[in-house]
């Protein structure tokens, strides 16, 4: 096997700490110790996780671990197979603890439940009033629990208990309630259990227990239930192996094979040549992210199309549009002006500079270099403050109890820079810095020399691969390598768990990372950047792109929408947190915005483009709709009706604060006469396209 991607151990590595931005004592963080255990607590925790919940307020908030909505209150785990409701606006998973286990002989009932450990793929659970320890694997159509020192099992239900049969050798009993449902319960060991109206218990116990939804009445369906009843997942690890494809690798145990879910994106990259999987068609569970089938196979290889980054547009810009681009160029370079900057917010200073960094790729690619000088002594001006420390009304700090970088601001009022001092929007924030980080090392090499270590150790922040105690950063602060996307809310309780709006700006923390990989000749950081830039705009273009033919969602809300507001683990909804649902041209932009070149590979799907473009330009007839969200609804329109976009271009009156009117006539005028794919190397990859 290849090593792993990023593993620099063949590498003369630096011999100095890595640096850290000075360190605060946040006033508004929660504390980590009331839920984690004392050995995780020695190194970096997990921000933007798929069990966040589990670990904030009272722990008892309900999360979403692929079939299950699982909840944890109170030393007992309720266990849901949900339901959906939807409508045109939004649609959702319905909790109802349709199980809940627990322990009779519980001396303490009111302690809470531990984190003893989490990987990628899963999370630990214990109840240690209780004995009970639950395996809590992402895609695992079984519960596993452990039980020690001889558990009386308690299983209750909030419906009735029409039907209750066992085998002969009290391993395996069939349960079905009123609501249609039908739970199997397996056990290492025989058991027996009893049960009233709408509760089930046992005697002293210790082994194995697991428990499954029949979610069809179909033989077929409890046969393959049956046979992989043995043999069950404690964790599981996602790898890099190499740059495009990430391995599963699960820790089993018991005997026979292990079978897991798969949601719509991971049939989509499984490659079945690389591992010995074997796809069960139709052995399939519903889901709110589309049907989960079966796999068979306890490692699975994912492979994304390449994408290549580039600093340019990808096809060129042709040369007789050169003068009006040029034009526009020089009036937007003399109006850099660091003194006028008036935001203090990590964000919108974050899209200023990036939006100037543009400036200078633009011009490299104009031809029109003279600018360079200007536009270089502009991000100087604007980016060393931050990183030396001395812009006074905001900066980075460290936080210790977490482990990652805040802001002044942030760290003294959760409300401050969209939450970036509670871990919400680090992609976003970070991603604009790292733009324009990149382009500066890249025109100004000692300027980058010299900043290296502050530029590292902010892209480290939401991008450290390593699971190391000694990390400053936990894994990956907002990649979720089940869904294979990001999340952008951070330490905040929410019933329907994660959630992220702009998967744009999420694609452009990675890119930007690997511009900075390109500036500073890291191919490693190059290859996980691209990686993880593919596999975001994968997520992007399955669950957030809603086409008009798309079955993955409700048919009322397909037909009313042509993209998601906002996505969370256990809901879609159409608002935003900033506009209502009839605000397209907002819920357009802020799927596009910033535009830059890795925005031709997430809107690659011409018809697609089309669609959404139309089923939005009607919102711009609206009073009062910003001048900057119709420019990004123009450039859309521009991928397939090239001079009617430019014309409306011309005519706008403003911009949104990261863009501008040179970039617009960039991204119009590179826009080819007609959208090419090449086959065999991903989407603009001309080395696929004359070599495989």
């Amino acid at each position: 096997m290849s090593a792993p991607l990023l593993s620099q151990t063949h590498h003369r590595l630096p011999t100095h700490r890595p640096f850290l931005f000075p360190e605060t004592h946040s006033t508004v963080l929660p504390d980590p110790s009331l839920f984690f255990s004392p050995t995780l607590l020695q190194s970096p925790l997990p921000t933007n996780s798929f069990f966040q919940n589990f670990v904030l307020k009272n722990g008892d908030q309900p999360e979403y671990i692929h079939p299950y909505l699982i909840k944890s209150s109170l030393s007992s785990l309720s266990l849901s197979y949900p339901s959906q409701f939807s409508n045109s606006s939004f649609f959702y998973q319905v909790f109802n603890p349709d199980l809940t286990i627990s322990a009779s002989n519980n001396p303490n009932p009111r302690s809470t439940h531990v984190v003893s450990s989490f990987s990628d793929l899963s999370l630990t659970l214990d109840l240690p009033s209780t004995n009970l320890r639950f395996f809590l694997v992402r895609g695992s159509p079984y519960l596993t629990c452990v039980a020690t020192r001889g558990v009386a099992v308690s299983i209750s239900t909030i419906h009735a208990i029409l039907e209750f049969n066992s085998n002969s050798s009290l391993t395996k009993y069939t349960i079905k309630l009123n609501n249609n449902q039908s739970w199997l319960i397996y056990t290492s060991s025989p058991i027996n259990l009893s049960h009233g109206l709408s509760s089930i218990t046992s005697g002293g116990f210790s082994g194995v227990i697991r428990i499954a939804i029949l979610p069809v009445s179909d033989p077929g369906y409890e046969s393959i239930l049956d046979r992989f009843s043995s043999c069950y997942p404690v964790s599981g690890d996602a790898v890099f192996t190499k740059p495009f494809c990430l391995e599963y690798k699960w820790e089993k145990k018991g005997w026979g094979d292990l079978l897991m879910l798969a949601h719509p994106l991971h049939v989509r990259l499984l490659s079945g040549n690389d591992c010995g999987i074997t796809v069960l068609d139709d052995f399939k569970y519903q889901s709110i992210d589309g049907e989960l089938v079966g796999v068979v196979g306890d490692s699975w290889v994912l492979k994304t199309d390449p994408v290549s980054v580039t600093w340019h547009s990808i096809r060129g810009v042709k040369e007789e549009s050169y003068p009006e681009i040029i034009d526009s160029l020089r009036r937007g370079v003399d109006a850099l002006n660091s003194r006028t900057i008036s935001t203090t917010s990590s964000y919108f200073y974050g899209k200023l500079i990036a939006r100037a960094a543009r400036l200078a790729l633009i011009a490299e690619e104009v031809c029109y270099v003279e600018v360079i000088p200007a536009i270089r002594k502009f991000l100087k001006g604007t980016i060393e403050p931050w990183l030396g420390g001395t812009f006074d009304a905001n900066g980075f700090l460290y936080d210790g109890k977490w482990g990652g970088i805040v802001t002044k601001q942030g760290s003294v009022d959760s409300g401050a820079d969209f939450g970036f001092g509670i871990y919400n929007d680090h992609h976003y924030h970070l991603g604009y810095f790292l733009y324009a980080i990149a382009v500066l090392a890249k025109i100004d090499p000692v300027w980058g020399r010299r900043y290296r270590p502050q530029a590292y150790t902010l892209m480290a922040d939401f991008m450290t691969l390593g699971r190391q105690a000694n990390s400053n950063y936990t894994r990956l602060r907002c990649f979720d390598l089940w869904k294979l996307h990001s999340w952008a809310g951070g330490l905040t309780e929410f019933a329907d768990g994660r959630n992220q709006e702009s998967t744009s700006e999420a694609v452009n923390g990675y890119y930007s990372a690997a511009l900075m990989g390109l500036a500073y000749g890291d191919t490693h950081l190059v290859a996980i950047g691209s990686t993880l830039s593919a596999m975001e705009i994968h997520s992007a273009q399955t669950w957030w792109h809603v086409r008009e033919q798309d079955t993955l969602y409700p048919k009322d809300f397909t037909l009313e929408n042509r993209v998601v507001g906002v996505l969370w683990a256990n809901k879609r909804d159409s608002g935003l947190w900033f506009a209502p649902p009839d605000w397209r041209e907002c819920r357009l932009g802020i799927q596009l915005l910033p535009l830059s070149p890795i925005s031709e590979v997430l809107f690659s799907d011409v018809g697609f483009v089309r669609e959404l473009v139309e089923w939005t330009l009607p919102a711009l007839a609206r009073e009062g709709v910003g001048e900057g969200w119709k420019g990004f609804v123009y450039a859309l329109e521009g991928i397939y009706d090239k001079e009617g976009a430019l014309n409306k271009i011309r005519n706008l009156n403003g911009y949104d604060d990261g863009n501008s009117l040179t970039n617009l006539l960039w991204w119009i005028h590179s826009r080819g006469d007609e959208e090419e794919e090449c086959d065999g190397g991903g989407k603009f990859c001309w080395f696929g396209h004359y070599c495989h």
